[in-house]
């Protein structure tokens, strides 16, 4: 402003709000409609895609990449074992039929069909009951899975050192917990500790850091326990995934008046930054700030299928061009690439992950199967007619 010199100094205040482009549109038409106040609306533009979506991308597919090395190792060690047994023809296993590891779990096509129903329901109920307190047990919730994830992950690798070898080998008998390696006793406190602190401090600006590493890991245990015995099982389980997420962020906004999962995401009326089950990193470059998030079910649930793939190249001795993980890793890739497209397309309105990562990953599958006549074996048994070179393990009574 211009005055003139003589004049004494104005002392001029020019109030500045940053609000969400279509709430200042609504601000400007009500101040022009009900007085002569000028207002100026600056509406910086996201950055196409974050650095901080870059990041979690490259998590989210490094999650996966590990949880299915893991799973494919661990059945391969089981099928050398049984092969050993049987061939050896030892008689402390003979007459006796050797099976997983009573530690994994296979979905059956029932399960996959329940997944629908009991999400929903739990989605709903945090929905309903999401304030403070809530999200103070899903915290709690949280940090007992970390925790196990935490100890499981760093037994794994540590016992692949031969300075761990024997601590891992040994083990004493717990009240209440039974037979327990030297090596997890003496890593338990530090993962318990380590869940404290982030469940104390997770308001801090860092904590992103804690609650990733305590995800990452959960995940990785959860796809290494729980897996898809065929493709028939892969399939219905991410169908009913598909439109599990399409229905609750946009058809539920017809009936709730608000995207039911992206309320639960944020944490709405929880006066918390979110719920703790989800991968995020803070935007760097977008003036809105706020965080770039995934959920553990977008990790998971595809994660399963390519974990299984993998298990299957495996067993069939292929090559990694010849089988069928790496095109189903680079497929969910690709989708999750998408996801984040049309994130930045649609203004940062949240999109239903699973719509692009499942008919990528899914329909990937699926397409090769039939391409290579491979696809009854995968459909209906989950490993070819003549395993090589490891014979075909029973699945548990």
């Amino acid at each position: 402003m211009v005055c003139e010199p003589d004049e004494p100094d104005v002392d001029i205040g020019i109030p500045a709000v940053m609000l969400p482009q279509d709430a200042g549109t609504s601000l400007i038409e009500f101040l022009r409609n009900s007085s002569a106040v000028s207002v100026q609306l600056y509406s910086p533009k996201r950055p196409t895609v974050d650095v901080a979506e870059v990041f979690l991308w490259l998590m989210a597919v490094a999650t996966i990449l590990c949880a299915s090395y893991w799973s494919a190792w661990s059945a391969r060690e089981a099928a050398i074992e049984q092969d050993k047994f049987l061939k050896d023809g030892s008689d402390d296993y003979g007459g006796k039929e050797v099976t997983h590891s009573g530690g994994v779990l296979d979905i059956s096509t029932a399960s996959a069909l329940l997944f629908v129903v009991v999400a929903s329901c739990f989605l709903i109920m945090l929905y309903k009951l999401m304030s403070f307190w809530f999200i103070e047990v899903l915290v709690v919730l949280f940090c007992i899975g970390g925790v196990e994830g935490l100890q499981t992950c760093l037994v794994a690798l540590l016992s692949c050192f031969r300075w761990f070898e024997h601590a891992h080998e040994s083990v004493i008998k717990v009240p209440l917990l039974g037979p327990v390696s030297y090596l997890s006793l003496a890593i338990s406190p530090f993962c318990l500790a380590f869940a404290v602190m982030w469940a104390v401090f997770r308001r801090v600006s860092f904590a992103w850091i804690g609650q990733d590493i305590l995800g990452i890991v959960l995940i990785i245990t959860v796809l290494q326990i729980i897996r898809v015995p065929n493709l028939k099982v892969g399939t219905v389980l991410l169908t009913c995934a598909f439109f599990y997420d399409i229905f609750w962020v946009f058809v539920s906004k017809w009936l709730f008046h608000k995207s039911v999962m992206i309320e639960v995401a944020r944490g709405d009326n929880s006066g918390e930054d979110g719920i703790p089950m989800l991968l995020k990193i803070p935007r760097m470059f977008d003036p809105w700030g706020g965080y770039s998030i995934i959920g553990f079910g977008d990790i998971i649930l595809p994660g399963l299928v390519v974990a299984f793939s993998l298990r299957y190249d495996w067993l069939c001795n292929k090559s990694l061009r010849a089988g069928y993980f790496l095109w189903t890793m680079i497929a969910y890739g690709l989708g999750l690439f998408v996801t984040y497209v049309a994130l930045n397309l649609m203004d940062g309105h949240g999109q239903p992950a699973l719509l692009y990562i499942v008919p990528c990953t899914l329909g990937t599958f699926l397409m090769l199967g039939k391409k290579r006549g491979e696809l009854k074996h995968l459909w209906t048994r989950g490993e070819p007619d003549r395993p090589c070179p490891h014979i075909r393990l029973q699945p548990a009574e």
